[in-house]
């Protein structure tokens, strides 16, 4: 009985004393009194006793050091339920969805409790009826956010003690990018703004916090946001088990942005070059725009190579990179029989320009030079596609267009070609062909009796000409001479002046009827003079240099038209209609003969022989004997039209069965025999939904060859044979398909994603497609993501993605009764994604002609989340070896990883 009437006066005293407030900003505000049982808890960091039994001295506070209150009117603090000022505790309680906000800091949690005295703070959590925690706090200051269990934080010595905390930082990925470090700590220590320390630690890239598939546990470590974290005695766990992978201490960079770091290599044994580290470097940035790459292989054989990567960027004016790379190679040991030394190059440098920088003129590059057989021998796995790449080709190109009438337009432009072919070596054969540079200028078209916006009309008003140059500095050389003084010794100069001249007008409504004729002038640095030695009997050509000119012209006109036939079958019918497009032409072409510009000298069979000076030079010589040929050619379109499977859709469907299909030919008056040319035939078109693409080609030939293959002037029918005589065809068909094209067809959201500035990675050189392979390079993040699927629980059986492209080429040649393919090739590249996380694939094809395959290769990739594995494969050919990896995707953690390799067979 006297302990219920003590707490009725406890209670009264306290409803006496204090008043309640509402949750409104940080506003007070009295409410009616009313008496009921505080459901909050007892905060959970020691408070001060409500009552004090001892006597205390007022004398021994001294005011004059006494702290200053923190001053409520610079806080805003609210709650959902109530806000609760307790003036004789210094507290302010804060219940459900609480926030407080003082200068940089921001607090959010279930629970507040504020001491304005000390000037401290406590945020936890609640549980709601079912015993379950919600509303975490959210501890944020300045940049820096902390999600706990619950905090203590001491505003004025800026100092904190967390439970449980959860906290994310955007980690340096070394080239190009970044990554999500979650870091968690049992118990943090802020220590200011900058320094936490982290007891019983975790750090992840795992997008799973709650249960990481990975993480690295660490005992103590020393936490700057945004900067680093240094840790003592740390090790890898994988689904909560520790693994042997640890370390007596560690670094882990967290600066925002790009960062300097090196390079870890990766390890491996290779038969022909000994034990190596291969992409061992450093990785630098150049400011906010570029940066660079220096990285190298090493091997206990003594073969090396360097490699430099740069790329560099500005947003709406351009971008580009730069590669370099070098190869030592030695095969075998010294003294044995197949020791070989060998020092291989690669030169890559792509520049393009966004067009709206600079609408007036353009610079771009792309540039693919180096070794004919750096690709072929290479020690990086990674260029294994593109070693069944024949051709390097490079250009770069500065353009410049005056738009003042009559506008002009100039370009300026070096050109490279290179075969790679293993027959086209540097002993034998000029396998480089260069032009350093060409030079390009044209003026746009005038029409001098016209005006220049009206309508032209009559073959007067149509009436028009230009004018264009192009001049050239064309080299030949070959590997050895390449980047050397030599290779210009072969050098040849020139330029070539052209005017056209035209008019087109109608003839009875239907047909076009153009006229024209072109002027051109050609110069050079170089001729060369032919002469007969009857003592060696041998024909002597001198070089002469020094410039020289010579000048053509020739006359042409064409009269064309188009013929229409469609087929109705019935609006009821599934093939409505079929229309067949016909645009058949005749031109005439007209050239006199330019003997003045040949010479003559008697061979040792007293025989004349005419020669121009000009044979050789850059442009060539002008045609000895009249020109004067008619040409007749035919082009062919069908559509269909075709009811459309949607039965709500009133208008058919147009269906293209056959896009071109062309036949041309021509007839010589200036040829003493053969004057019909052979039957030329090409076309192509697109069927099933533009899924395969049929292209071809072939000619005939309506004369017959004698038994040496030389042509005949005997029709081939008269000879016993057919009408035309097949000499040479070639097909392409490619197919491609995929399970994407069986589903409904969704928006693609990442239209207007904005790309990244340093996504960009040079492709010359190389397919843009899988048929030759796909390189492995295992230093890079191994699997794209399927961003937006839904792999935690998915739904698998109703439909697996898959993909398929195949290629069929074949070549047939006929000229000389040779009947044989040329090239005859089937090459196939897929994957097939058996599971949401299981992928497998594969390149490969068949060549009919060499009755073997092409370069196969197998690949299994497997998403582990926050890892990734895969294994390719190439289980035969001069290229058979295998490839094993699993590692972490994430950049700043890449080289936690495990690779293993066959060693490769010896070329």
């Amino acid at each position: 009985m006297q302990s219920n009437k003590q707490h009725l006066l406890f209670l009264l005293a306290i409803i006496i004393g204090s008043f309640y407030v509402h949750a409104q900003e940080g506003k007070i505000t009295p409410l009616n009194i009313k008496v009921q049982v505080d459901s909050i808890s007892a905060p959970l960091f020691p408070i001060e006793r409500v009552r004090d039994t001892t006597v205390t001295d007022s004398l021994a506070i001294d005011s004059l050091n006494q702290k200053p209150p923190l001053l409520l009117d610079k806080i805003t603090y609210k709650a959902k339920d109530y806000v609760k000022l307790s003036q004789k505790e210094n507290k302010i309680y804060l219940y459900n969805e609480a926030e407080i906000y003082y200068q940089d800091t921001e607090l959010k949690a279930g629970i507040i409790i504020m001491d304005y005295i000390k000037n401290e703070v406590y945020a936890g959590r609640i549980k709601d009826s079912l015993g379950n925690y919600s509303q975490l706090p959210y501890f944020k200051q300045g940049s820096n956010i902390v999600i706990p269990d619950s905090i203590r934080f001491n505003f004025d010595t800026q100092k904190a003690l967390i439970w449980n905390s959860r906290t994310e930082q955007q980690a340096a990925a070394g080239a190009l990018g970044s990554d999500v470090m979650k870091v968690y700590a049992e118990i943090t220590k802020k220590e200011n703004d900058s320094v936490y320390f982290l007891s019983e630690g975790k750090l992840t890239t795992s997008a799973d916090t709650i249960n990481p598939d990975y993480y690295i546990r660490i005992r103590k470590a020393k936490f700057v946001p945004k900067k680093k974290v240094i840790a003592g005695f740390s090790n890898l766990y994988i689904a909560d088990v520790p693994t042997p992978i640890a370390m007596p201490f560690a670094y882990f960079p967290l600066t925002v942005g790009r960062s300097a770091g090196v390079l870890m290599p990766s390890f491996g044994n290779d038969p022909n070059t000994g034990y190596f580290l291969q992409d061992m470097g450093y990785y630098v940035p150049l400011g906010d725009y570029a940066d660079v790459t220096l990285s190298g292989d090493f091997y206990t054989n003594g073969s090396y190579a360097f490699r430099s990567a740069s790329q560099y960027i500005k947003r709406y004016k351009f971008r580009g990179n730069v590669n370099l790379r070098f190869e030592n190679q030695v095969r075998s040991q010294k003294g044995f029989s197949d020791y070989s030394l060998s020092r291989n190059y690669n030169i890559q440098f792509s520049h393009s320009q966004d067009p709206k920088s600079s609408p007036n003129s353009r610079f771009s590059a792309s540039v693919n030079l180096g070794s004919s057989e750096y690709y072929r021998n290479s020690l990086q796995q990674r260029n294994l596609p593109n070693t069944q790449n024949n051709t390097l080709s490079s250009s770069i190109s500065y353009s410049k267009t005056f738009p003042a009438y009559p506008s002009v337009n100039m370009s300026l432009t070096a050109t490279h070609s290179q075969l790679t072919s293993p027959t086209a070596t540097a002993s034998d054969t000029d396998n480089i062909n260069m032009t350093l540079p060409t030079f390009q200028a044209s003026m746009e078209r005038i029409y001098p009796f016209a005006k220049r916006d009206g309508i032209k009309k009559g073959i007067i008003q149509n009436i028009n000409f230009q004018y264009d140059v192009n001049a050239q500095n064309r080299l030949t050389t070959n590997d050895e001479d390449f980047l050397t003084a030599r290779m210009f010794d072969n050098a040849k100069v020139g330029a070539r002046h052209r005017i056209p001249l035209n008019t087109n007008f109608k003839v009875a409504k239907f047909f076009s009827v153009s006229v024209g004729g072109s002027y051109e002038d050609v110069w050079t640095m170089e001729t060369y003079n032919k002469s007969f030695d009857p003592e060696t009997e041998t024909v002597i050509t001198d070089t002469i240099s020094g410039f020289d000119r010579f000048n053509k012209y020739n006359f042409s006109s064409s009269v064309g038209t188009t013929l229409y036939g469609t087929f109705n079958f019935g609006e009821d019918k599934k093939i409505q209609a079929i229309r067949h497009t016909m645009r058949p032409s005749i031109s005439y072409g007209y050239a006199p003969s330019f003997d003045q510009f040949y010479d003559e000298y008697i061979d040792e069979d007293g025989e004349v022989v005419q020669f121009s000076r000009f044979q050789g030079s850059l442009y060539g010589a002008p045609s000895l004997g009249k020109s004067n040929s008619l040409g007749f050619s035919l082009a062919n379109t069908l559509e269909a039209k075709v009811r459309d499977k949607d039965s709500t859709k009133l208008e058919p469907k147009k269906v293209s069965l056959l896009s071109n299909f062309n036949i041309s030919t021509g007839y010589n008056f200036e040829s003493d025999s053969l004057r019909l040319n052979p039957l030329n035939i090409n076309g192509g078109t697109n069927i099933l939904d533009n899924k395969m693409s049929i292209n071809f080609s072939a000619a005939l030939d309506p004369y017959a060859i004698d038994n040496n293959g030389t042509r005949i002037d005997t029709w081939n029918a008269d000879n016993g044979g057919s009408l035309f005589r097949l000499t040479r065809a070639n097909a392409n068909i490619s197919y491609a398909i995929s399970s994407d094209m069986f589903g409904k067809k969704e928006k693609d959201d990442k239209e207007d994603e904005e790309e990244d500035p340093f996504d960009y990675v040079a492709q010359s050189g190389g397919r843009d497609d899988d048929l030759f392979g796909r390189a492995d390079n295992f230093n890079d993040n191994p699997i794209d993501k399927d961003k937006g699927q839904d792999v935690e629980n998915p739904i698998y059986g109703t439909k697996i993605p898959w993909n398929l492209r195949l290629a069929y080429s074949a070549s047939y040649s006929n000229s000389a009764r040779q009947n044989e393919f040329s090239s005859h090739s089937l090459m196939f590249t897929g994957d097939i994604e058996l599971a949401p996380r299981w992928k497998v694939g594969g390149s490969s094809g068949y060549d009919f002609k060499n009755k073997g395959f092409t370069l196969t290769q197998l690949r299994f990739q497997r998403d582990l989340k926050s890892f990734s594995m895969r294994f390719n494969w190439t289980p035969f050919g001069q290229y058979k070896r295998w490839y094993f990896f699993i590692g972490i995707d994430a950049s700043i953690l890449k080289d936690l990883k495990w690779e293993n390799r066959s060693q490769p067979f010896s070329n």
